[in-house]
């Protein structure tokens, strides 16, 4: 479900100080932004001009400000690249990279961003992840600017064979780590599933 909003709106979303900078690219690139609920696999989308409609991004609008401003601004980065080179290049590749770490040092240096959050973001500007969500030191830092939910903790907080539920209400069982990810049993099924070890669950209280 898509939510649309005035484009004043917008700078409840976003760190004091980035209103006037964010809203000048949406302006100049006249993108229809949209702010939806909740998305498990992605946090923003960038959709290039098509059929009469011109360039859109849509945000995930339960982040919190410094993750909806990074998330905004890796979407720009689609859009420039797109503008610059259309389908001939890699979605993820070096040129997008480079629009995107062109646009993220407007914003560094400025106190926009607390300490933290901008040394994770300064560290991986050497090789940008394809998404926010991969780039699993910056949703560490992140999530400490995210409001606590009880009960929830990230893969690797848990202990070995912890019971978990994911967003969509399925039971799984924490494994041991296999390179980067751990392996967990769903336990209904008994299949065994990769989870990041950044992925946010819930773990179920004895009463639930």
């Amino acid at each position: 479900m898509k939510k649309e909003h005035p484009l004043s709106a917008l700078a409840a979303y976003l760190p004091e100080g980035t209103f006037e900078q964010v809203v000048a690219y949406l302006t100049d690139y006249k993108v229809h932004l949209t702010l939806t609920r909740e998305r498990a696999s992605v946090l923003g989308d960038y959709r290039h001009p098509f059929q009469g409609k011109g360039h859109r991004i849509s945000v995930n609008g339960n982040l919190n400000k410094y993750a909806f401003l990074i998330t905004l601004l890796h979407e720009l980065a689609h859009l420039v690249t797109f503008n610059l080179y259309a389908h001939s290049v890699p979605a993820h590749g070096k040129e997008w990279k480079h629009e995107f770490a062109v646009i993220l040092r407007q914003f560094l240096g400025k106190n926009f961003l607390p300490g933290d959050v901008e040394t994770a973001l300064r560290n991986s500007l050497h090789d940008l992840a394809a998404s926010s969500c991969a780039d699993e030191n910056l949703m560490r830092v992140l999530r400490n600017y995210d409001r606590k939910k009880e009960n929830h903790y990230l893969i690797e907080q848990l202990a070995m064979n912890q019971l978990f539920r994911t967003k969509d209400g399925r039971i799984f069982k924490r494994g041991e780590k296999v390179r980067k990810r751990f392996k967990c049993e769903e336990v209904a099924t008994r299949k065994m599933y990769l989870f990041s070890p950044v992925y946010e669950v819930e773990v179920p209280t004895e009463d639930a």
